[in-house]
């Protein structure tokens, strides 16, 4: 099932969005190199055949190399798509992206997220086993939610983790939301001492409301991306 058949017209990008890419892949990889995951790094060099600085991704190789690696796919949207499609998306292992790409002077800051966000933040995790089944299963229960007030919960989950996440690793902070791995300065921001960071419970995260238009006040701490796929694996499993 898909809800859009929209393309990418990889022969219609400009001179400046390729600068722009190359801009933007080129000084945030070497601005993640301490303050990103391990595991984040690694899935991005894996990804380096099809996903790099010297040009703009097509979305078509990287979905066979998507298909191969992980079973997943990139959903072609408009930009912002209504809640309900998006858990349908993640539930049939699709990812949503734009194609468009910010211009020059939006560098550092974006109302909606453009396809840097998309592909550059979000997709080289999905090469992680449990992050790509919290991912999908985050859909599942998306798609079973009945009310608004759960549809409202599980937005506020997926705010936390998968945009703005941050974990501990080896007694460090390292960022890994894509909100953050595609943001020069928030990735920063996230990593500074003073920065409030609330330790992962998913019943806990559920209720914390978040704003979208302001950097994060406070963000929440997981010890590992099985931490995160279990917790939403006990929902299920409840379920059932």
């Amino acid at each position: 099932m898909s809800f859009f058949t929209m393309e990418q017209h990889f022969d219609r990008y400009t001179e400046e969005d390729r600068w722009v890419w190359n801009t933007l892949f080129t000084r945030q990889l070497e601005n993640l190199q301490d303050k990103a995951c391990s595991e984040y790094l690694s899935c991005l060099k894996a990804m380096e055949p099809v996903l790099h600085p010297h040009d703009l991704p097509n979305l078509k190789v990287l979905n066979a190399f998507l298909a191969m690696r992980t079973g997943w796919q990139i959903e072609i949207v408009p930009g912002l798509i209504p809640v309900e499609k998006f858990f349908a998306l993640l539930s049939q292992r699709k990812f949503c992206s734009s194609t468009w790409v910010r211009s020059r002077q939006q560098l550092d800051y974006l109302e909606e997220p453009d396809m840097f966000h998309d592909i550059f933040g979000h997709i080289p995790l999905l090469l992680n086993e449990d992050y790509r089944r919290f991912m999908e299963w985050f859909g599942v229960l998306g798609c079973a939610a009945t009310t608004s007030e759960r549809v409202i919960a599980l937005q506020r989950l997926y705010w936390f983790t998968i945009e703005f996440g941050v974990m501990q690793e080896e007694g460090e902070r390292k960022v890994y939301g894509a909100g953050l791995c595609s943001s020069f300065k928030e990735a920063s921001r996230a990593l500074q001492p003073e920065i409030p960071v609330v330790a992962y419970d998913r019943e806990s995260v559920m209720q914390r409301p978040f704003r979208n238009d302001v950097v994060q006040e406070t963000y929440v701490e997981i010890r590992s991306f099985r931490q995160m796929f279990e917790s939403v694996e006990k929902i299920l499993v409840k379920a059932v």
